[in-house]
């Protein structure tokens, strides 16, 4: 049978320590013991309408669902080192919320948490919100769907990533990375997917200047582009764009075609460019 903590306030060190096989039910983890570590080393657990506000909850936890729960901005570092976990319907604040986990799913939740999901592997994030600085970071193994992003400098250094029906407003993002799909999406912010290697936009919306630069193998397959000029400097690229461009400059090779473009630059190129824009 099940252990079940139910309707308990916790604020003590280590307060359930290597709990095991449990249900944890509408508990507060708060007070002025200010405990770390709540749940640390916890497995086979279930957490369900559930308030914290201490800091670093659940590091190396194991086989866990978290329900119903909140995650307050004072609850720092609250997941790490964690594995096969699941988490729905929930809020995630506080910084660097989830960092060197693997196998998380997180379903119809909110995440406010800068830093979130460092040098992590298999993650899903699904019909979630997410306000997040340097956002997945050096990660790998991800699936989103259906999320809205808002931040700056998100996924850079990701590898192998897939991405539809999503809204981003970010800046700088998928700088470095390799091995992302991104389909029927919008993609709003500055300087997209610069240095980034297997990059695919197919039925995408790219909002933002100087997109797509020294990118390696990337591909845009029946996309929009809006604010977009002096794009694709020294990318390696096939695209096809409906619609125009504000202006490309110098693509290094492959072939851009699009219903207009208003501006070709060639000017003054660092490495040989050979990259053919095709106006249909």
């Amino acid at each position: 049978m099940r252990n079940i903590v139910e309707n308990k306030q916790f604020d003590e060190e280590r307060a359930l320590y290597n709990l095991t096989d449990a249900e944890v039910i509408n508990c507060r983890f708060e007070g002025p013991a200010d405990g770390e570590s709540a749940l640390k080393e916890a497995r086979d657990i279930k957490v369900e309408e559930c308030d914290f506000s201490l800091r670093y909850p659940l590091w190396h936890v194991t086989n866990f669902e978290i329900d119903k729960s909140s995650m307050n901005e004072t609850t720092r570092a609250a997941l790490w080192y964690d594995k096969n976990g699941r988490i729905t319907g929930s809020k995630l604040g506080g910084i660097k919320a989830l960092r060197e986990c693997e196998d998380i799913v997180v379903e119809n939740s909110e995440i406010v948490s800068e830093e979130f999901g460092w040098k992590c592997n298999n993650i899903t994030l699904k019909d979630t919100k997410v306000e997040s600085m340097y956002l997945f970071l050096d990660s790998k193994n991800l699936r989103l769907e259906n999320v809205e992003m808002k931040g700056k400098y998100s996924f850079q250094y990701v590898e192998n990533m897939e991405i539809s029906n999503c809204n981003f407003d970010t800046k700088d993002a998928f700088w470095h990375t390799k091995n992302v799909t991104v389909r029927d999406s919008v993609v709003k912010g500055e300087y997209l997917a610069w240095y980034s290697e297997g990059l695919t936009l197919i039925n995408c919306k790219i909002i933002g200047t100087q997109p797509l630069c020294y990118c390696k193998n990337l591909k845009l397959i029946d996309c929009t582009m809006e604010g977009c000029d002096l794009s694709f400097e020294y990318s390696d690229v096939e695209a096809t764009i409906i619609g125009s461009i504000d202006s490309v400059k110098n693509p290094r090779s492959g072939k851009i075609t699009a219903d207009a473009v208003g501006e070709i630059i060639t000017e003054a190129p660092v490495v040989e460019c050979s990259g053919e824009v095709i106006i249909r």
